[in-house]
């Protein structure tokens, strides 16, 4: 994961604890939300990811997001940690792209178009 984060904080201009943090969360949110089978697939092909989502199950949320689940849930547990919506934007950016890059298109693919409004932030 430090690849992604240094990628993260390098583009979108936050510290290094909010990008890890934030990864964690969008990583809980897809393995929550998305088609299992093909998540676990994907966080397998990336370094330190199963370790990201447990860090953000370990602090509070495990599948379900304060304020609700969804998209909607996850944008809170994000604002929560310090971003804005423009943040949000980024980190998911980065990380979808960095997932394509990493484990190609169809199962980044197959999770965005299973995830409603997900292909909004990307």
């Amino acid at each position: 994961m430090d690849e992604l984060v240094d990628q993260v904080v390098g583009n979108v201009g936050i510290d290094r604890p909010v990008a890890e943090r934030a990864l964690g969360i969008i990583l809980d949110f897809l393995a929550a939300e998305g088609p299992a089978e093909t998540v676990q697939s994907l966080l397998g092909r990336l370094p330190g990811a199963a370790e990201a989502v447990t860090a953000a199950r370990a602090e509070g949320g495990g599948g379900l997001f304060a304020g609700g689940g969804g998209i909607m849930g996850v944008g809170s547990r994000l604002m929560s940690a310090g971003l804005n919506m423009g943040e949000i934007q980024g980190v998911t950016r980065e990380l979808i792209a960095y997932a394509r890059d990493k484990a190609g298109d169809q199962d980044v693919n197959a999770i965005v178009n299973a995830i409603p409004g997900l292909s909004q932030f990307i």
